[in-house]
């Protein structure tokens, strides 16, 4: 997998993030500097440590399903795109909720991140180097984190729909791709 492949699953998979920084930027409009690292790195912590834990499963059935790895990607991709388009439209709860707590700033962390397990599962079907692919993910994560907490403070949030949407259609656009280059 190209590097381009790499920093446009890590973009898909980062507009959880952003929606969830966004939120967290409108909640605590005066976030300090160093509040906002210390919620973008477990933010970006979680978001490589699933795909990792998700290429480690897939790794060890890769050799029994080689033949369909390829289908399997696509669909997983395409069930995560269809999933993130479809969960944009839903409404969100007006909560209060503190982001500076640890237990807040944990469960958001891995609710932003699940997707990203299976993601880490289709990795192991086609051969993609892991460490290069967390990386990547963990720094897109990490800046849109900050970037998405700054927009927070400054804009009333109109824009998390749209980027729900456009996550999801990157999703589905590199299941299409991974399925194209298998086939021909």
């Amino acid at each position: 997998m190209h590097i381009i492949d790499l920093v446009l699953i890590g973009i898909g998979l980062s507009f959880d993030t952003f929606a969830v920084s966004i939120s967290t930027g409108l909640t605590v409009s005066k976030i300090r500097f160093w509040q906002g690292i210390r919620i973008a790195l477990v933010l970006a912590f979680f978001q490589s440590l699933m795909p990792f834990l998700g290429w480690l499963g897939g790794i060890q059935i890769a050799k029994l399903i080689e033949n369909y790895d390829h289908w399997i990607a696509f669909g997983l991709l395409l069930f995560l795109g269809i999933k993130m388009i479809l969960e944009s439209f839903k409404a969100s709860e007006d909560r209060k909720f503190n982001p500076m707590l640890t237990s807040v700033l944990i469960g958001m962390a891995i609710a932003t991140s699940i997707d990203a397990l299976v993601i880490g599962f289709s990795l192991a079907f086609i051969n993609t180097n892991i460490y290069t692919a967390l990386l990547i993910i963990g720094i897109i994560t990490f800046l849109v984190a900050m970037v998405g907490m700054l927009l927070g403070k400054n804009v009333n949030g109109k824009f998390g729909k749209k980027v729900e949407i456009l996550g999801g259609i990157i999703l589905i656009g590199i299941g299409i791709k991974v399925l194209i280059s298998h086939l021909y």
